[in-house]
């Protein structure tokens, strides 16, 4: 356990050194996953222990949230000030990520059923 636990702070502390160093424009801890995923990519599985950590970790998740409703509490004078530029960004990312999901069900649907179709015919 603890040794998964370790993998996925190192990947986080990773990602985190290299935007950085690098100066992108992405917040450390997606940067790692992303190498974490890339490592389970080259690895081609996920080890039932990591995967068990990993269910650990999101059965917390609401608790790691609330760090970040603290930070807004604290900022609320600033949403108030900019709640229309607030309101507008968060309904356009939700269309948008909608949109691209329904985007991506489909063309997978088709992708699997394609193949399944190939594989019985």
């Amino acid at each position: 356990m603890l040794a998964n636990l370790t993998l996925i702070f190192s990947c986080q502390l990773a990602g985190e050194v290299g935007v950085a160093a690098l100066g992108l424009p992405v917040p450390g801890p997606v940067a790692g996953m992303v190498l974490l995923f890339l490592y389970l990519c080259v690895r081609g599985e996920v080890p039932a222990s990591l995967g068990s950590v990993s269910d650990g970790l999101l059965a917390s998740l609401s608790l790691l949230f609330v760090p970040a409703g603290v930070g807004v509490m604290l900022h609320l004078r600033l949403l108030k000030e900019d709640w229309i530029a607030v309101s507008a960004s968060l309904l356009i990312s939700t269309i948008c990520t909608i949109a691209v999901t329904a985007w991506l069900m489909v063309r997978l649907g088709k992708a699997r059923g394609d193949a399944q179709d190939s594989a019985n015919g």
